[in-house]
């Protein structure tokens, strides 16, 4: 072993006249500890409360969303879908639609969102069926609307009054059905949407049955207290589009960091009568805001372990100051600045290497109690979210234990410095 290792595990051992030293060095263990230890929880927070944030806004939505540049629905859906799913990247291509309506229940009347569901999709009907908490998705496969009748036919209106008199097939948020008083299945309500007359010229309320088929928990606030699915011919049919239409084109990729790259193919694909956004330019400020407050968590708890890196400077000044003997008689033998200075550095190293590792193993320590306890709730309807999950990465972890490290090496340099330029005659001359 280098007698450098040797003497500064040395000094870190010798308990006899060390006292103060032992003190600040277990003082400086356990701050880095602490500090390490608060930004591994603090990262696994940040990351948890994203990818949740995340998986449940996908869960609802699409990873890109294809419409129209002049806000009509398209009606070649299929032929356009056909190609998608054929681009490289893309999993999944369904219409679907997005309209505003009041839903009206025995408790109340509150704003909803209406969500077509493309019927023949496995993926889409999987992903229903996953957040369903009461009823079926089987209604909704059999709700289909009457054929338009032709134009001057005289049963056209008696059609349309054969239509409403058939209440649609919807499931419902959760949060939404407590809201109006709908919440189990088989309950009716009422949509109300506004449809467009000539005469007068503007939108007419108009009023059609619901039948509650079953009710879902997506896990996020904002779909489950304003989310209502339908089958889309029907979706589209009391948005008053065209039958066989769709207001957008969802598209589900199979990377979704490599979502930027599928949207470009896809822009491409279509080109300009088609506008094409992905979730993460839908969702730009949300994902901003949390990575701004990652940051300055990070920046925050990292002054803290600053601070608490000092300590290493304290414990070896003092530890300098008790062995400048011992460097006078290093110096006399023959022992150079740069193998004094590296003694001190070490043992400053293994203090923060300590501390760094331990801060690891309390903040992973934290993150599992956390996660098993659920010890971070949220009110959901602030948050979207009921609890935060903790997600610690390797990669935060490694880069919390480095820099720990690295400050704790750089405050040992003051004091290694000041050991090597000790000079022995002076030193032997008065001990």
């Amino acid at each position: 072993m280098p007698y450098e290792i040797f003497l500064a595990l040395r000094y870190l051992r010798t308990h006899r006249g060390r006292r103060v030293a032992q003190l600040t060095a277990l003082a400086a263990i356990t701050g880095i500890a602490f500090g390490v230890g608060a930004l591994v929880v603090a990262l696994a927070l940040a990351n948890g409360f994203r990818d949740e944030m995340r998986d449940k806004i996908l869960r609802g939505t699409a990873h890109i969303t294809v419409l129209r540049n002049d806000g009509q629905p398209i009606t070649e859906w299929r032929p356009i879908t056909t190609r998608l799913r054929a681009t490289t990247g893309v999993t999944d291509a369904t219409p679907t639609t997005y309209d505003g309506a009041l839903l009206s229940g025995p408790d109340g009347a509150a704003y909803m969102v209406l969500r077509g569901v493309d019927m023949q999709s496995a993926r889409s009907l999987a992903a229903l069926r996953a957040t369903l908490v009461k009823g079926s998705t089987e209604p909704l496969s059999r709700d289909t609307p009457l054929p338009d009748a032709p134009s001057g036919s005289s049963n056209a209106e008696s059609r349309g009054q054969l239509e409403d008199e058939a209440p649609v097939e919807a499931l419902v948020g959760a949060e939404l059905a407590a809201r109006t008083g709908l919440e189990r299945a088989g309950d009716e309500g009422w949509i109300i949407t506004g449809q467009k007359v000539d005469v007068p010229p503007g939108i007419a309320p108009r009023a059609r049955r619901l039948h509650v088929a079953g009710i879902f928990r997506s896990g996020l606030y904002e779909y489950d207290s304003s989310w209502v699915y339908a089958a889309l011919p029907r979706a589209m049919r009391l948005a008053g589009a065209p039958a066989g239409a769709a207001s957008v084109i969802s598209v589900e990729v199979a990377d979704l960091d490599a979502t930027g790259s599928v949207a470009e193919r896809v822009r491409a694909l279509l080109g300009p009568r088609f506008t094409v956004v992905d979730w993460r330019e839908a969702n730009r400020p949300l994902f901003a805001a949390l990575a701004l407050e990652r940051r300055t968590v990070a920046f925050i708890i990292s002054l803290i372990m600053i601070v608490a890196a000092l300590n290493i400077t304290t414990t070896l000044v003092l530890v300098v100051i008790e062995r400048r003997a011992d460097i006078a008689i290093l110096g006399a033998m023959g022992a150079r600045a740069p193998s004094i200075m590296s003694i001190f550095m070490i043992e400053g190293a293994t203090i923060g290497a300590t501390g760094a590792l331990s801060g690891v193993l309390l903040g992973l320590a934290a993150c599992a109690l956390g996660d098993y306890f659920k010890l971070v709730r949220l009110p959901a309807d602030v948050y979207s979210l009921g609890a935060v999950p903790f997600h610690p990465r390797a990669s935060d972890i490694a880069l919390s234990a480095i820099a720990a490290f690295l400050v704790s090496l750089l405050a040992t340099l003051y004091p290694a410095r000041s050991a090597a330029r000790v000079r022995p005659a002076e030193i032997l001359r008065y001990e």
